[in-house]
Protein backbone atom coordinates (compact mmCIF):
# COMPACT_ATOMS: atom_id res chain seq x y z
CA UNK A 1 0.00 0.00 0.00
CA UNK A 2 1.61 3.07 -0.72
CA UNK A 3 1.12 5.75 1.28
CA UNK A 4 0.22 9.37 0.54
CA UNK A 5 1.33 13.02 1.72
CA UNK A 6 -2.19 13.65 2.85
CA UNK A 7 -2.30 10.33 5.05
CA UNK A 8 1.32 10.23 5.84
CA UNK A 9 1.78 11.01 9.84
CA UNK A 10 3.66 14.02 10.73
CA UNK A 11 7.21 14.51 10.25
CA UNK A 12 9.20 14.97 13.22
CA UNK A 13 12.42 17.14 13.23
CA UNK A 14 15.13 15.62 13.46
CA UNK A 15 17.68 16.60 15.70
CA UNK A 16 21.89 16.44 14.60
CA UNK A 17 23.78 14.49 17.17
CA UNK A 18 26.14 16.36 18.38
CA UNK A 19 29.59 15.33 20.13
CA UNK A 20 32.89 16.41 21.80
CA UNK A 21 32.99 20.25 22.62
CA UNK A 22 29.91 21.34 20.93
CA UNK A 23 27.74 18.58 23.28
CA UNK A 24 30.03 20.24 26.18
CA UNK A 25 29.05 23.49 25.47
CA UNK A 26 25.77 22.52 24.88
CA UNK A 27 25.48 21.26 28.76
CA UNK A 28 27.59 24.13 30.45
CA UNK A 29 24.90 26.19 28.37
CA UNK A 30 21.67 24.54 29.70
CA UNK A 31 23.40 24.52 33.24
CA UNK A 32 23.77 28.11 33.53
CA UNK A 33 19.99 28.48 31.46
CA UNK A 34 19.00 26.41 34.91
CA UNK A 35 20.75 27.85 37.45
CA UNK A 36 18.93 31.66 36.37
CA UNK A 37 15.75 29.70 36.27
CA UNK A 38 15.25 27.28 39.11
CA UNK A 39 18.11 28.02 41.02
CA UNK A 40 20.46 26.43 42.80
CA UNK A 41 18.25 24.05 44.90
CA UNK A 42 16.11 23.55 41.76
CA UNK A 43 18.93 22.38 39.43
CA UNK A 44 18.93 18.67 38.88
CA UNK A 45 21.50 16.27 36.24
CA UNK A 46 18.22 15.38 34.58
CA UNK A 47 16.93 18.91 34.01
CA UNK A 48 20.22 19.91 32.77
CA UNK A 49 20.11 17.20 29.92
CA UNK A 50 16.29 17.75 29.16
CA UNK A 51 17.33 21.41 28.57
CA UNK A 52 20.60 20.55 26.51
CA UNK A 53 18.16 17.98 24.76
CA UNK A 54 20.82 14.88 25.21
CA UNK A 55 20.50 11.95 27.37
CA UNK A 56 21.02 11.95 31.31
CA UNK A 57 24.31 9.40 30.88
CA UNK A 58 25.75 11.99 28.35
CA UNK A 59 25.93 14.38 31.57
CA UNK A 60 27.11 11.67 34.25
CA UNK A 61 29.87 10.59 31.55
CA UNK A 62 31.34 14.38 31.82
CA UNK A 63 30.83 15.31 35.14
CA UNK A 64 29.80 12.96 38.23
CA UNK A 65 28.14 15.93 40.57
CA UNK A 66 26.13 18.73 39.96
CA UNK A 67 28.60 20.41 41.52
CA UNK A 68 31.21 19.67 39.17
CA UNK A 69 28.73 20.85 36.25
CA UNK A 70 28.13 23.82 37.72
CA UNK A 71 31.55 24.55 38.56
CA UNK A 72 32.73 24.12 35.20
CA UNK A 73 29.95 25.80 33.32
CA UNK A 74 31.01 28.83 36.16
CA UNK A 75 34.43 28.95 34.72
CA UNK A 76 33.41 28.37 31.12
CA UNK A 77 30.45 31.42 31.28
CA UNK A 78 31.85 34.37 33.86
CA UNK A 79 33.27 37.30 31.28
CA UNK A 80 36.93 38.17 31.84
CA UNK A 81 37.79 41.58 33.47
CA UNK A 82 40.64 41.68 30.92
CA UNK A 83 41.82 45.53 31.63
CA UNK A 84 40.97 48.84 33.76
CA UNK A 85 40.14 51.53 31.83
CA UNK A 86 42.64 54.80 31.67
CA UNK A 87 40.40 57.88 31.68
CA UNK A 88 42.62 60.39 33.13
CA UNK A 89 41.66 59.98 37.00
CA UNK A 90 41.11 57.27 39.35
CA UNK A 91 37.31 58.41 40.20
CA UNK A 92 36.25 57.83 36.60
CA UNK A 93 38.42 54.77 36.38
CA UNK A 94 37.16 53.25 39.79
CA UNK A 95 33.68 54.22 38.42
CA UNK A 96 34.34 52.14 34.98
CA UNK A 97 35.87 49.45 36.67
CA UNK A 98 32.99 48.33 39.20
CA UNK A 99 29.86 49.41 36.57
CA UNK A 100 32.20 46.61 34.70
CA UNK A 101 32.51 43.96 37.99
CA UNK A 102 28.91 45.00 38.59
CA UNK A 103 27.66 43.87 34.43
CA UNK A 104 29.51 40.70 34.70
CA UNK A 105 27.99 39.76 38.48
CA UNK A 106 24.62 40.58 36.53
CA UNK A 107 24.98 38.46 33.79
CA UNK A 108 23.58 35.45 32.95
CA UNK A 109 26.63 33.42 34.39
CA UNK A 110 27.07 36.16 37.32
CA UNK A 111 23.03 35.67 38.10
CA UNK A 112 23.88 31.92 37.74
CA UNK A 113 27.16 32.35 40.75
CA UNK A 114 25.03 34.98 43.00
CA UNK A 115 22.18 31.87 43.04
CA UNK A 116 25.49 29.52 43.99
CA UNK A 117 26.13 32.10 46.68
CA UNK A 118 22.78 32.70 47.95
CA UNK A 119 21.32 29.04 48.39
CA UNK A 120 24.66 26.83 48.76
CA UNK A 121 25.54 26.12 52.34
CA UNK A 122 29.06 27.16 53.61
CA UNK A 123 30.38 23.76 53.28
CA UNK A 124 29.42 23.99 49.11
CA UNK A 125 30.25 27.35 48.75
CA UNK A 126 33.87 26.22 49.56
CA UNK A 127 33.38 24.15 46.50
CA UNK A 128 33.33 26.69 44.30
CA UNK A 129 35.76 28.97 46.21
CA UNK A 130 38.39 28.69 43.24
CA UNK A 131 35.43 30.06 40.63
CA UNK A 132 34.54 32.88 42.43
CA UNK A 133 37.77 33.94 43.30
CA UNK A 134 39.46 33.46 39.43
CA UNK A 135 36.34 34.60 38.03
CA UNK A 136 35.37 37.80 40.06
CA UNK A 137 37.27 38.45 42.88
CA UNK A 138 40.34 37.86 41.41
CA UNK A 139 40.23 39.88 38.40
CA UNK A 140 38.68 42.61 40.32
CA UNK A 141 41.26 42.82 42.60
CA UNK A 142 44.12 42.96 39.73
CA UNK A 143 42.72 46.07 38.25
CA UNK A 144 41.93 48.23 40.67
CA UNK A 145 45.75 47.35 41.27
CA UNK A 146 46.50 49.02 37.91
CA UNK A 147 43.85 51.80 38.86
CA UNK A 148 46.00 52.71 42.33
CA UNK A 149 49.12 52.45 40.88
CA UNK A 150 48.33 54.74 38.14
CA UNK A 151 47.07 57.31 40.92
CA UNK A 152 49.75 56.90 42.49
CA UNK A 153 51.83 57.48 39.54
CA UNK A 154 49.96 60.73 38.54
CA UNK A 155 50.39 61.76 42.33
CA UNK A 156 46.30 61.39 43.22
CA UNK A 157 46.95 58.62 45.11
CA UNK A 158 48.79 58.05 48.61
CA UNK A 159 52.37 56.04 47.59
CA UNK A 160 51.07 52.92 50.29
CA UNK A 161 47.50 52.04 49.03
CA UNK A 162 48.46 49.55 46.85
CA UNK A 163 47.86 47.08 49.56
CA UNK A 164 46.22 43.73 50.12
CA UNK A 165 43.55 45.52 52.08
CA UNK A 166 43.03 48.24 50.14
CA UNK A 167 42.72 46.28 46.96
CA UNK A 168 40.23 43.85 48.66
CA UNK A 169 37.89 46.46 49.80
CA UNK A 170 35.72 47.07 46.38
CA UNK A 171 35.29 43.33 45.57
CA UNK A 172 34.69 42.54 49.26
CA UNK A 173 32.09 45.07 49.17
CA UNK A 174 30.55 44.40 45.89
CA UNK A 175 30.37 40.57 46.94
CA UNK A 176 28.82 41.14 50.70
CA UNK A 177 26.01 43.27 49.82
CA UNK A 178 24.80 41.34 46.32
CA UNK A 179 24.64 38.28 49.56
CA UNK A 180 23.70 40.13 52.41
CA UNK A 181 21.47 43.10 50.87
CA UNK A 182 20.63 41.66 47.62
CA UNK A 183 21.99 44.83 46.30
CA UNK A 184 22.06 45.31 42.90
CA UNK A 185 24.51 48.31 42.37
CA UNK A 186 22.67 50.63 40.78
CA UNK A 187 25.44 53.51 39.66
CA UNK A 188 24.29 55.97 42.35
CA UNK A 189 25.22 53.17 44.81
CA UNK A 190 28.52 52.49 43.25
CA UNK A 191 29.07 56.73 43.29
CA UNK A 192 28.75 56.77 46.48
CA UNK A 193 31.20 53.96 46.96
CA UNK A 194 33.74 55.70 45.59
CA UNK A 195 33.34 58.66 46.62
CA UNK A 196 32.68 58.20 50.37
CA UNK A 197 34.67 54.95 51.26
CA UNK A 198 37.59 54.61 48.37
CA UNK A 199 38.40 58.29 47.77
CA UNK A 200 39.11 59.13 51.46
CA UNK A 201 40.95 55.97 51.60
CA UNK A 202 43.18 56.68 48.62
CA UNK A 203 43.68 60.71 49.11
CA UNK A 204 47.68 61.51 49.82
CA UNK A 205 47.90 63.47 52.83
CA UNK A 206 46.81 66.39 53.51
CA UNK A 207 44.62 66.25 50.32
Amino acid sequence: MVTSRQTAGPVRAVTPRRRGAVLERAILDAALEQLSTVGWSGLTMEGVAAAAQTGKAAVYRRWSSKEDLVADALQAGLPRLEEASDLGSVREDLLALCRQSRDAMFSRPGFALRSVIHECDHMQVERFHGVIFEGVVGPTTRLVRQVVKRGVERGDVRADATNSYVLDVIPAMMMYRSKISASEWSDQEIEEMVDQLMLPLLAPPGA
